[in-house]
């Protein structure tokens, strides 16, 4: 009984963050840290309590009560729930991996990339934690030398900020809450803000100007690309937000730039009341 009570605190403390949330705005630094937060404590909160339960075992007392065998069912599918959907998702981001390596190699100034037999406008990094540049043969055709520089300080900002191995594990998490409230406009914030985060980081080398035009050019004509493991200039969205992705990232680049949001140790800081459910273990007898 303890620990099924366990259970529904977890998911009501997870399902209240998450309906609390209302698209923000001003800094997307800020924004960034707070969708991040809503986006991944509840899960955390939800994946904890069902470690604890199952570390804790079906029989015992917890608090004067006795537990049973039910919560502890409950835990195991969920877990079990989770590493299905993570080894799908793996098996999915590797068979992207395998079909970027079959194109064939190209050299870009000092940079090489993997040639996408299409007129279609696409450049994007696909991988893991080392990821490969792939560009299509109609973005080669179609932009200028310097719309082109402009389009691969973009993707360089990806793999600086290594957002194909990061996002793989968020959008585990997506697949793993899509029952949670807002769990789709939150991951579409997350996308916006990797997005403008990449626009920043190619602004600092390049004209951010020249970096508006190619990102008018290229997301008008880009293919539907999987988002497993792929972080590219165009990326996919779902129906206004698609619009209004394009609208941020355009007032952003013609806006005096902002900070590059760096980690820093303070914001992580409230994932740590996630863990809170591994303490209730020492109650348990």
């Amino acid at each position: 009984m303890m620990h099924l009570i366990m259970i529904l605190i977890a998911l009501t403390v997870a399902w209240c963050l998450r309906s609390s949330w209302n698209q923000p705005q001003g800094n997307w630094n800020l924004r960034w840290q707070r969708s991040l937060f809503l986006f991944l404590f509840p899960p955390l909160l939800i994946f904890m309590t069902a470690i604890s339960v199952l570390f804790m075992g079906p029989q015992g007392q917890m608090g004067g009560m006795y537990t049973g065998s039910i919560s502890y069912v409950v835990a195991l599918i969920y877990l079990a729930f989770f590493v299905i959907s993570c080894i799908k998702l793996a098996f999915q981001g590797w068979r992207s991996v395998e079909s970027a390596r079959n194109c064939p190699l190209v050299n870009l100034g000092d940079k090489q990339a993997r040639l996408l037999q299409t007129g279609a406008l696409f450049a994007g990094q696909i991988g893991f934690w080392q990821p490969e540049l792939v560009v299509s043969q109609g973005l080669l055709q179609t932009l200028s030398p310097d719309h082109l520089e402009s389009v691969l300080a973009h993707e360089q900002g990806h793999h600086y900020y290594r957002d194909t191995f990061w996002f793989f594990w968020l959008g585990w998490v997506r697949s793993c809450t899509a029952w949670l409230p807002n769990t789709e406009l939150l991951w579409q914030e997350l996308l916006a803000l990797r997005e403008l985060r990449a626009d920043s980081y190619a602004a600092l080398q390049i004209d951010p100007l020249l970096l508006a035009e190619s990102l008018l050019l290229v997301v008008s004509n880009s293919p539907v690309i999987s988002e497993i493991c792929c972080a590219a200039l165009g990326s996919p969205s779902v129906g206004d937000a698609y619009g209004v992705r394009l609208e941020q990232r355009i007032e952003a680049l013609l806006a005096p730039p902002e900070p590059n949001p760096e980690a820093r140790f303070q914001s992580w800081n409230g994932f740590l009341l996630a863990l809170l459910p591994l303490v209730t273990v020492i109650f348990h007898t």
